[in-house]
């Protein structure tokens, strides 16, 4: 029997999470996440009234936070329709700010240079051509236009490592058991995807790979010890 696509096999994962997802994510990664999406944030300086595309949105906490703190405007994208269920719900204050769109990233339904600003999170480990993604990505950026990236990364070898083999190898498995059977999948999942992503496209490879798909002025940075990395910069003129 063939493989499942890694693509089909997110959209499976993550649809039954929409409903505590926000919660849940928070707690399991320690507190950690919505940190992460808030440097994620800092990174785009876009002015009042752009449009921002926010590509992988799951249920919107990065596109409450960009219109909440840059006046944009946000297309919020995303191949899970529980997701964008959970999306709608989470930005009805803002709702004539967002527009929600099910789609996939590998095929953006935007026509070339539509945004001024792009946010992804958690979307790389998901899709089967990382080069072909970030170009797409790139295209409908217009030109000088800022992105930033938030991804899982591997903390260095050493106790830091350890500390993390053995959360990630036993912890988040059993914490997820005890919430639902959908997150005890989702803890399962995590740990050897990230180590398969990590030992493709390590801090120097990932920023490699943006440079290629058309970003420039690409910088990284690891947060939390090393547990996530944020990429960033604008789209080549």
């Amino acid at each position: 029997m063939a493989a499942e696509p890694i693509t089909e096999r997110a959209r499976t994962l993550f649809s039954g999470l929409g409903g505590d997802y926000d919660r849940w994510s928070a707690w399991l990664s320690l507190g950690q996440d919505p940190r992460w999406r808030r440097f994620l944030v800092d990174r785009v300086p876009v002015p009042a009234g752009a449009q921002v595309l926010d590509v992988a949105c799951g249920t919107g906490l990065v596109s409450r936070e960009l219109i909440r703190r840059r006046g944009c405007r946000v297309t919020a994208l995303d191949q899970s329709p529980e997701m964008l269920a959970g999306a709608r719900r989470r930005t009805a204050t803002v709702a004539d700010r967002v527009t929600l769109v099910e789609g996939r990233a590998e095929a953006l339904p935007f026509a070339d240079a539509s945004f001024d600003g792009l946010t992804c999170t958690y979307l790389l480990r998901y899709v089967d051509d990382v080069d072909a993604t970030l170009a797409g990505l790139a295209r409908v950026l217009r030109p000088g236009a800022p992105f930033a990236y938030l991804e899982f990364a591997l903390p260095a070898r050493g106790p830091l490592r350890l500390a993390w083999d053995a959360y990630t190898g036993v912890g988040l498995p059993l914490a997820g058991r005890l919430i639902s059977p959908a997150w005890h999948e989702v803890g399962r999942f995590l740990r050897p995807s990230i180590r398969s992503f990590c030992s493709r496209y390590d801090q120097r490879r990932l920023a490699d790979a943006f440079g290629r798909a058309g970003f420039t002025g690409v910088q990284t940075r690891r947060l939390s010890l090393g547990g996530a990395i944020v990429v960033w910069g604008r789209r080549a003129d």
